[in-house]
């Protein structure tokens, strides 16, 4: 594990580090293992790329990726087109590889690397409209990527332009509904039916999200597109024991990339990359200096976003293992001069990745477009299902940034049917009064009934976010001023201004 500590800290994808083991076992290294099953590892490193597609979409919250969905959706099509276009040309010019080999290694890189790009952009405070449209790009444009590598691979003439686009909109379009519909009834099931153990529900949702591969392969669809769909919306369905869903996920995600990437390292052979160095730096060059950028200035052109969030959505296209399991498809096709599309493959990736993935930070303050770090963090929230009793019991963790800090627990306006039960401060516990005020670091046990369990969840989330005005200050989650109880709530507004006033000093906590 002193791997992953070291590339956590250090930003840099865990990928370099795990090639790098993998390397060290294989040939030339140190204990000089003999592996050049290319099929057993695009085999592996497809399944490894559907349990990270799935963290990863577990981990993508709807609120900030919704609105970066059809500049992400671009970035995966004409992107995509792009990217292939300039980038085959570079080959073929300055390389001197021939069309089809040019094309294949054009389209092998051309698709964002989802591991690298979750385990970077989440420890760099970007607006959400940028991780967003960085997070779905990466989910998204797997699908269109592999259609273009397998159709290029296949022996005989390519298909004309217009056929491969049109299969990429099919499969697409496939993809999206399989997911959409395997989340959407997973979810539903999660939430209506209680397992008999809280370490079944990990379990049950990382096997929904991988039965909506299976579907959407099985449909001649898209399966990269419809598990990372399928996920995201079990990952916004405020499922029971949600937090230890996501350590589950993220523990499998780790495995994942380790397996995955020590597997790519242990099929290279270092001595065959000394005469494919040189050629993977120009065809890296060519990518990364001229066709991300093309690909995401063109694409982009329907949207108003600034000229330096557009700048850093270029340096921001990080390949990591899927470029090298998509270069291993040539290689089952028996595709002339497939090891060397493999080595260039392999030496352009690690190389870029080594350049771009610590200089991400130091490019977004560059372009002065890091977020707040104070902004007010999400709260923690649990929820456990008490079937017999027809109700949840939530357990809601107040986090140092949330503007829960300084509410009382009867500002909070829970609706009927929920209550604080419990408050647990300093390792110690007790019942609340409504009097109470509530404090960074409490726990607090929430008891709902079945049918408020989504309001109260919402109301706290809204409190978290605009603290005890939520509602009249714009915060969602509040009640609204034009309904039938507007005259109450607008008597607890001007109570609760008045006790802002009378605050100006330190307030004993109660």
């Amino acid at each position: 594990m002193a791997a992953v500590r070291i590339s956590s800290r250090s930003g840099l994808p865990s990928l370099l580090l795990y090639l790098g083991i993998g390397i060290a076992i294989g040939q030339d290294g140190i204990f000089d293992v003999k592996f050049s099953n290319a099929e057993l590892t695009q085999v592996i490193g497809y399944a490894a790329l559907v349990v990270i597609l799935a963290e990863g979409g577990l981990g993508t919250k709807w609120k900030e990726i919704r609105p970066a969905l059809p500049a992400a959706a671009m970035l995966s099509i004409v992107g995509v087109a792009v990217s292939v276009g300039v980038t085959a040309a570079g080959a073929h010019y300055l390389v001197g590889l021939d069309w089809r080999q040019s094309l294949i290694i054009g389209a092998v890189v051309s698709s964002t690397d989802a591991a690298a790009v979750f385990s970077v952009l989440r420890k760099v405070p970007l607006p959400a409209r940028v991780t967003g449209v960085l997070e779905a790009e990466s989910g998204f444009n797997d699908a269109p990527v592999v259609i273009l590598v397998v159709a290029f691979s296949t022996r005989g003439p390519v298909d004309s332009w217009y056929v491969l686009v049109g299969e990429i909109a099919l499969e697409l379009a496939i993809g999206a509904a399989v997911g959409l519909a395997v989340g959407w009834l997973g979810s539903f099931g999660l939430r209506h039916v209680a397992l008999p153990a809280s370490g079944l529900y990990p379990i049950a949702v990382m096997a929904i999200a991988v039965s909506a591969y299976a579907a959407g392969a099985l449909a001649h669809g898209s399966g990269f597109l419809a598990v990372y769909l399928a996920a995201m919306i079990l990952g916004n369905a405020k499922l029971p024991h949600w937090p230890a869903t996501r350590g589950f996920a993220d523990g499998l995600g780790w495995l994942a990339q380790i397996g995955m990437f020590v597997l790519l390292g242990l099929l290279v052979t270092p001595h065959d990359l000394y005469d494919d160095f040189w050629p993977a730096v120009i065809v890296g060059l060519v990518l990364t200096v001229v066709a991300r950028p093309l690909e995401v200035f063109i694409s982009l052109v329907p949207f108003r976003l600034p000229w330096q969030e557009k700048a850093f959505m270029s340096w921001a296209g990080l390949r990591g293992a899927v470029p090298i399991i998509l270069a291993t498809i040539p290689m089952v096709s028996g595709v002339e001069g497939s090891t060397r599309i493999f080595n260039i493959v392999f030496v352009l990736v690690v190389v870029y990745t080594l350049i771009q993935g610590p200089t991400l930070p130091w490019m977004a303050k560059a372009l002065k477009i890091t977020d707040d770090p104070a902004e007010a963090a999400d709260l923690g929230i649990e929820s456990a299902p008490l079937e017999r009793l027809r109700g949840h019991l939530l357990s809601v963790a107040i986090p140092g940034k949330s503007k829960m800090h300084g509410v009382e627990v009867g500002e909070l306006r829970l609706p009927a049917g929920a209550a604080v039960t419990l408050v647990v401060r300093d390792q110690k516990s007790f019942v609340p009064a409504p009097s109470t005020v509530l404090r960074r670091g409490d726990e607090l046990l929430v008891v709902t009934t079945d049918p408020v369990r989504d309001a109260a969840e919402e109301r706290l989330r809204a409190v978290g976010e605009g603290g005890k005005l939520a509602g009249w200050l714009g915060t969602s989650g509040g009640k609204s001023l034009a309904g039938p109880h507007a005259a109450h709530d607008v008597a607890h507004a001007l109570k609760a201004v008045k006790k802002l006033g009378k605050t100006d000093g330190p307030k004993a906590h109660r």
